[in-house]
């Protein structure tokens, strides 16, 4: 499946009621997230599939592919376009597998061994941090933008850059080879998702403009 890496917007429920992620979801394809991830840590199956369905729904409407964090069977059931798996999740292989050679599967890598190996297995894409400190629940650990530098060059997949990250401290990549960026907060914390998915979005293009 073709897919465009360079604005990843990562939800977060915990800064939301459903029918205001659904509108954050909204306004952050509205102002040109070009992937969306339904990211529910402490929620069962059935909520999760049933919160996926609409989210999915939205993400419909402007064209752009929903990825599952974690869960395939949920991704399948509400017929999202992939999935994406941490070092704990399902291996990328046994993903891959399951859902076939056209929806994505994307994978964290935090060192060019994984990253190769996330590769051989089937990956789709990368997501490599954390770059900044996060305020997300989900427990990370800083990576140097070398080793994600590193890692972009050790494969031949998309890597997006995740972790803190928002449209006033992206120089910190200016000359990394990324394909783009994941964020979370920086779109569903803000009071206007509109505007800052699409002020990090323009930030993310004219960095590759100068590369």
């Amino acid at each position: 499946m073709q897919f465009d890496p360079t604005l990843y917007v990562i939800t977060d429920s915990s800064y939301h009621t459903e029918d205001s992620l659904l509108s954050a979801v909204s306004e952050a394809c509205a102002g040109g997230a070009t992937l969306i991830q339904l990211r529910e840590k402490d929620t069962g199956g059935r909520d999760y599939l049933a919160l996926a369905r609409r989210v999915k729904e939205v993400a419909d409407r402007f064209r752009v592919p929903l990825i599952i964090d974690d869960r395939v069977d949920v991704a399948l059931a509400c017929g999202a376009a992939g999935v994406h798996v941490g070092a704990s999740d399902l291996p990328v292989a046994v993903c891959r597998s399951l859902l076939g050679p056209d929806r994505i599967v994307g994978a964290t890598a935090k060192s060019v061994e994984a990253a190769k190996a996330a590769y051989a297995d089937g990956a789709d894409y990368l997501g490599t941090g954390a770059i900044y400190p996060t305020t997300t629940h989900v427990a990370t650990r800083l990576t140097p933008v070398s080793t994600l530098n590193e890692i972009c060059r050790a494969v031949p997949i998309p890597v997006v850059a995740i972790g803190g990250l928002q449209a006033d401290n992206l120089d910190v990549l200016a000359d990394s080879p990324i394909a783009g960026v994941a964020v979370v907060s920086a779109v569903m914390k803000a009071d206007d998702p509109r505007a800052a998915a699409a002020a990090i979005r323009q930030r993310v293009l004219s960095m590759r403009e100068k590369r």
